[in-house]
């Protein structure tokens, strides 16, 4: 049986069903390649009470896990909702393609998805999610606005994702040099920084000065952007509590 366990915001946002599966397990493995986690994997195992084994992209993907779970219980614990990423359900597809068919089990948690309503944007009214992928030498990427393009058209709110290992400095000047290059007025953007955790953080405002806030203050991983749209007048309210 292969259980995948979300582990929600904060070391202790895992839910009882997970501590009780994870008892039964015999490895427990944790996956670390979707985000920059605000706490160290051995709180997580204090709480918990095993040892966890980190796996990146490469192990997740592999047959690894698959035939692991042939033989006997294992867990994978992923920060906040446990199948939001691709790879995730393509491992769920794994499983059931298996030979000796693999047993999974999913068990949810509170995500980056859920808690980004504190800002005080209505859920229901966003569109497609997107990622800042962090730029390299020669490869600077911007089409993780084109969604933004396409939510603007039809009014919905953009929420932006981070990707492990970029600077909350280095984000925000990918966001304003692609904007510019895509033709996208930013007037004001929400910052949503460790949300769910004891560091939890919101700003509204321009980029510059968001910039001066992220040098006086830490602005926590993990950490992402929102580009609202339209909004009520009670959204716009709500956001100004974080000017």
């Amino acid at each position: 049986m292969l259980y995948l366990i979300g582990l929600g915001l904060n070391e202790k946002g895992i839910t009882l069903e997970g501590i009780e599966a994870i008892k039964k397990c015999k490895k427990i493995y944790l996956e670390i390649y979707t985000v920059d986690f605000p706490y160290s994997a051995e709180k997580l195992e204090k709480v918990i009470g095993k040892k966890i084994i980190k796996l990146d992209r490469k192990d997740v993907e592999s047959d690894k896990i698959v035939n692991e779970a042939k033989k006997e219980n294992i867990a994978l614990l992923v920060y906040g909702s446990p199948i939001f990423a691709t790879t995730h359900i393509s491992l769920l597809m794994d499983c059931d393609k298996a030979k000796a068919k693999v047993k999974t089990y999913i068990i949810y948690s509170a995500s980056v998805f859920d808690a980004v309503a504190s800002c005080g944007l209505e859920l229901y009214k966003f569109g497609k999610i997107s990622s800042i992928p962090k730029w390299q030498k020669n490869f600077t990427p911007n089409s993780f606005l084109d969604y933004v393009i396409q939510n603007n058209s039809i009014k919905a709110h953009s929420l932006i994702l981070v990707d492990i290992g970029l600077s909350f400095e280095d984000a925000l000047n990918e966001l304003k040099i692609a904007s510019k290059k895509k033709d996208i007025f930013l007037e004001k953007i929400v910052v949503c920084s460790s949300l769910g955790t004891s560091k939890s953080k919101i700003y509204y405002g321009k980029i510059e000065e968001l910039k001066s806030k992220g040098k006086k203050e830490k602005i926590s991983a993990p950490f992402c952007f929102i580009i609202p749209a339209e909004m009520h007048f009670m959204e716009k309210e709500a956001l100004e509590r974080f000017e």
